[in-house]
């Protein structure tokens, strides 16, 4: 569910169903999402697809900047590194330690 007056994009479902499938102490890059929902560099537009997203329930947390940054998470950053952090990430200066054993296998 998107907040807006149309129907969401084929390309926005994808993008939630990516994030469905992102397991508790993994996470996606937002080029990773992309690329996974069929749209490699639309990192952008994942973004704003999870910005103005209103479906319940989903990881929204999991998906961070590219070189493990944590990003932003609206207007609770702390927030999201609370949420990474109970899923067993170490997360150091906004930074996720051992990224590349924690990112979503995507190629």
């Amino acid at each position: 569910m998107l907040n807006s007056r149309r129907p969401p994009s084929v390309f926005a479902e994808r993008v939630l169903h990516v994030l469905r499938r992102i397991p508790p102490g993994r996470v996606a890059t937002y080029g990773d999402v992309a690329v996974l929902a069929g749209r490699p560099g639309a990192a952008r537009a994942v973004g704003t697809i999870m910005r103005i997203a209103r479906a319940p329930g989903l990881p929204y947390h999991r998906v961070v900047a590219a070189g493990g940054r944590v990003g932003g998470y609206g207007a609770y950053p702390a927030l999201k590194i609370s949420l990474l952090r109970a899923e067993g990430l170490t997360i150091v200066r906004g930074r996720i330690l051992q990224f590349s054993k924690r990112r979503l296998k995507v190629r």
